[in-house]
């Protein structure tokens, strides 16, 4: 039986790798749409956020039953330090007088059903003397006590509630704010991780593109290098200046090494979000390709389809409920009651085999009452300066997103005319060097700054594509983006 659970998990790792292989087979690239769906499934974050939800539906459905009856089973053991005694003497009084009256009156009876008459009052005030005389002697002068020390009881007892003052509904209008709020977080949660696989993915390209620019770059200088040796060898120059083409390429390699190891940090991370293995294959291959997007203003309440807004909003019928609650304490609450004894054989006095009644339980004074109202209508007024807060913080977001895209866009396009001025002049002076007019030093500096302008670009299209993310994501949107990602 304990195998079972351990079985199930390995055929689930096994599974989630075999989708995994195939999306990736034969070197495709992992499409960020795939990413986004292997994130609905297995991202931690996600799952938890899903399983908070799963908990307030239950509570949800616990709270709806809260009108039922409670049945339970009574019982109890009780020992006492002495057994129980019955106290005659504060009965003595009327018992030596009721049943000296009671003597005189059966006297009379019989005499008067023999001769028809009553007995003098002479001879009743004889016949009650006498026996207050004779009761009064024979009358103990102790109380008894019974023999058992200890009794066992046992029964059913029902608490049916009838009138809460409002309690039982707001209870479950709570249980259902929470299941609406839970469900948004969902939607949040979900909107996030999409938002930051998205920002992954883009990182990954942007890694990619370095790396390829790179990868050209050690490759120029490894034969701008070979040739100022040969030139060297020649005697045509200075041992000195083929060192230093030796640091140039030592240092481009080192950037190449460090560029691979951010591109496996970057796999590593956007896998986790994912929910998947760290170790997991998915090979994404495309790099950078710079796009214009046209980021249209959103018309209207934009940001009532935002999760963040809706999450917001959901607070403020919470703290209504909590509101309704607190006020709630205030008036009655009416329960039917009842009780079916089961055992009860060794009590000295035997209650009744069942009862029921009414129970009514009501709190006059409560010095907290009005504090939590008062706190409870104080949590509504922040609730709703959290909305309003929230649609700020959106429209913020958003217009901020657009004016870095148009920024950016600018950018992007003077540093293309830069890194297409830089090739041609690197390319020139490499021409020159095969003449012999320029020196392999000249050749290596001219590399630098094209791989710098490059690098200036690509980090520029980079921004520009966050910035198109983060616009999607403010419309609650974050997914669009793969329309400008092929």
């Amino acid at each position: 039986m304990r195998n079972k659970p351990t079985n199930h998990l390995k055929w689930y790792l096994l599974l989630m790798i075999l989708a995994i292989f195939v999306v990736t087979a034969n070197g495709q690239t992992t499409s960020l749409e795939t990413c986004f769906n292997l994130a609905r499934d297995h991202n931690m974050t996600l799952r938890q956020a899903k399983s908070a939800l799963l908990s307030s539906q239950y509570n949800l459905q616990a709270e709806k039953k809260s009108y039922l009856p409670k049945v339970d089973l009574l019982s109890s053991y009780t020992y006492l330090s002495s057994p129980l005694t019955v106290n005659l003497q504060t009965v003595k009084d009327g018992i030596v007088e009721g049943s000296s009256k009671q003597s005189v009156n059966a006297a009379n009876e019989v005499f008067k059903e023999v001769t028809g008459n009553d007995l003098s009052q002479a001879a009743q005030d004889r016949i009650y003397n006498a026996s207050k005389n004779i009761i009064g002697s024979v009358y103990p002068n102790y109380n008894p006590s019974l023999s058992k020390q200890s009794y066992f009881v046992a029964g059913l007892g029902v608490r049916q509630p009838i009138f809460l003052g409002n309690k039982l509904d707001a209870a479950s209008n709570l249980a259902q704010s929470l299941v609406n709020s839970a469900d948004i977080n969902v939607d949040l949660v979900n909107k996030e991780v999409d938002f930051l696989i998205a920002a992954q993915y883009l990182r990954i390209l942007y890694l990619n593109t370095l790396f390829n620019k790179q990868q050209i770059m050690v490759d120029a200088l490894t034969k701008n290098n070979n040739y100022a040796q040969e030139l060297v060898k020649n005697q045509i120059l200075a041992p000195y200046q083929k060192s230093w083409t030796n640091v140039i390429l030592t240092q481009a390699e080192s950037h190449f090494n460090n560029i691979k190891l951010e591109q496996q940090n970057a796999y590593i991370e956007l896998n986790k979000l994912l929910g998947v293995p760290l170790d997991s294959a998915i090979i994404i291959t495309d790099t950078l390709k710079y796009a214009v997007i046209e980021p249209f203003k959103p018309e209207g309440d934009f940001w009532e389809s935002n999760p963040v807004y809706k999450m917001a909003g959901s607070k403020i019928s919470y703290a209504k409920t909590a509101e309704k609650i607190s006020s709630s304490f205030s008036l009655p609450n009416i329960f039917a009651i009842g009780n079916y004894n089961l055992y009860q054989r060794d009590l000295p006095l035997l209650m009744p085999d069942w009862f029921v009644g009414l129970e009514l339980q009501w709190t006059l004074f409560n010095g907290q009452t009005r504090k939590r109202t008062l706190a409870a209508r104080q949590l509504i007024e922040e609730a709703k300066l959290a909305e309003k807060n929230a649609s700020l913080g959106i429209q913020v977001l958003s217009t901020v997103a657009r004016n870095k895209m148009k920024s950016l866009q600018n950018e992007v396009a003077s540093l293309d005319n830069a890194r297409k001025d830089a090739h041609t002049t690197s390319r020139l002076i490499t021409e020159r060097m095969r003449n012999q007019l320029s020196s392999p030093k000249d050749v290596n500096d001219a590399l630098l700054i094209e791989t710098e302008i490059e690098k200036g670009y690509h980090t520029a299209v980079f921004g520009y594509y966050l910035a198109a993310a983060e616009y999607f994501n403010s419309l609650g949107k974050p997914q669009q983006i793969t329309q400008y990602i092929k």
